[in-house]
């Protein structure tokens, strides 16, 4: 008689996945074998109940984040770096100018394809490629000796990461509802914050440990590596998502449903709310774009602060920014709980960020660089909340399938009015003796034209007619 098995004589314990409820049954069972007749794992024991909400798209809001974080690192180093640079390498305030307008201008053209491709491939695959590409290019940096080799690295940089707003536009089309989109937004823009304060921070700290501006480059550029160990792994679409519940789903597709169809490409492009979004954008991108290039120069000449000093002074400013880009997204969606309609929600949000925003024509004339950082800061969030809503009309007027192809065209031009203003406030500066008051007060009254050009393009911010999108070749998606 052959002896027991151990192994196989050992009474079976079903497999459970690891939550509470399933634990406490685990230890019945075990106290109690009679309970286990079907030792077959149970769909119950498996997945949560199907009326359970899970809230795996804030995960995606914080990828998001993060990714528009390494975004604007990427980008602003070099605003941070601009007086070592212009010191070591001889490069004038035109000539600067017209470096930081070399990325504008390719950062414009790239959004104009940038949408249209993200359509077509994919926020995944699209999000990846040009995050893994920026990311070598900021790298590529530290190899340019000249002020001609920067306008040639900065432009690769800006074809490069044209696709971070268009695919952050599209993803929150894709993942949230219509109420929730501004506050996402808001948080996403608050990466872009977030991102500057990094850069500045980075930058501090290297130079004061005498590391030097090429191995700065290096390091914030190697930054976007550990951002694709998450996104690789956890990003897909929401109804192909694992960790999507039917409630959740649900939730993301409670508005009214879109009708299907092929979209003109060109058609786009002569619609009043595309007009809304972009030419607004024509004069908030500049503007700020000229903060964020531009405001260590500011100090620089005024309060004779260098690269070692600004690294506080960055983190007030941005940290400002960050709490005005979450308020100014909110802010729009607690007024539609509340009862206001979309339009006037917008509207009134972007206001209220108005209001913060013209101050800073008096950055100049204050006597401390705490005022200017104070003003500064009050218009940072001021854009940040404006933006928030910005993006989010794009997602109020149209179909997400046309989200990152409207989203993109106004990316392409508001970065060619960032890249005229660029190459403008280099040609003032060289001339004026550096006087920064025309251009703050540019900045300080920039937003009432912008929201202006809002009303007048989409009074009501009706929904786009897309009617006649049904034929033609040219289309995108």
């Amino acid at each position: 008689m052959s002896k027991p098995n151990a192994l196989t004589e050992m009474p079976m314990r079903p497999c459970f996945v690891w939550q509470p409820r399933q634990f406490a049954l685990a230890c019945r069972i075990r106290s109690n074998p009679a309970m286990a007749i079907d030792r077959s794992p149970s769909p119950a024991l498996m997945y949560a109940p199907s009326d359970h909400r899970t809230q795996f798209r804030w995960v995606i809001c914080a990828l998001l984040f993060f990714g528009t974080t390494l975004n604007y690192v990427d980008r602003q180093v070099l605003g941070m770096l601009g007086p070592r640079l212009q010191a070591e390498l001889k490069i004038s305030d035109n000539s600067f100018g017209k470096i930081n307008g070399a990325f504008a201008i390719a950062y414009a053209v790239g959004q104009l394809f940038a949408g249209r491709w993200l359509d077509k491939v994919g926020t995944r695959i699209g999000y990846t490629v040009s995050l893994l590409l920026w990311s070598v290019t900021s790298m590529a940096h530290a190899l340019v000796r000249t002020a001609l080799g920067f306008g040639v690295a900065r432009a690769v940089l800006g074809i490069v990461e044209s696709p971070c707003y268009p695919a952050n536009n599209k993803i929150a089309a894709e993942w949230f509802p219509q109420r929730e989109r501004s506050t996402v937004m808001g948080f996403v823009n608050a990466g872009a914050n977030c991102g500057v304060v990094v850069a500045a921070v980075m930058a501090a700290y290297m130079m004061n440990r005498q590391f030097g501006w090429r191995a700065t480059f290096i390091g914030t550029g190697a930054l976007g590596f550990f951002w694709l160990l998450f996104w690789i792994p956890l990003y897909r679409r929401p109804a192909e998502h694992p960790r999507v519940s039917p409630a959740e789903l649900a939730h993301i597709n409670s508005d009214a449903a879109e009708a299907p169809g092929k979209m003109r490409w060109l058609h786009l492009m002569v619609l009043p709310q595309t007009w809304s979004f972009a030419a607004s954008k024509f004069i908030t991108d500049a503007i700020w774009f000229f903060f964020i290039v531009w405001t260590a120069k500011f100090f620089a000449a005024r309060h004779q602060m260098d690269i070692k000093h600004l690294g506080v002074p960055f983190l007030v400013i941005y940290s400002m920014a960050d709490l005005g880009s979450i308020f100014g997204g909110w802010i729009a969606s607690a007024f539609i709980r509340r009862g206001l309609t979309v339009n006037r929600a917008r509207k009134l949000a972007m206001l209220i960020c108005i209001s913060c925003i013209i101050p800073v024509c008096f950055a100049t004339i204050v006597p401390g660089h705490w005022q200017a950082i104070v003003l500064l800061g009050m218009a940072t969030a001021g854009h940040q909340g404006f933006s928030a809503n910005q993006y989010a009309i794009v997602t109020d007027m149209f179909p997400r399938r046309a989200v990152g192809s409207v989203s993109g065209f106004g990316g392409f031009v508001g970065y060619i009015g960032a890249s005229l203003y660029s190459w403008l406030c280099g040609g003032m500066l060289e001339h004026n003796g550096h006087n920064y008051t025309p251009l703050m007060i540019i900045a300080g009254t920039g937003y009432l034209v912008a929201f202006m050009i809002i009303q007048g393009f989409a009074p009501r911010l009706e929904p786009a007619d897309l009617t006649d999108d049904n034929s033609g070749a040219d289309h995108a998606g």
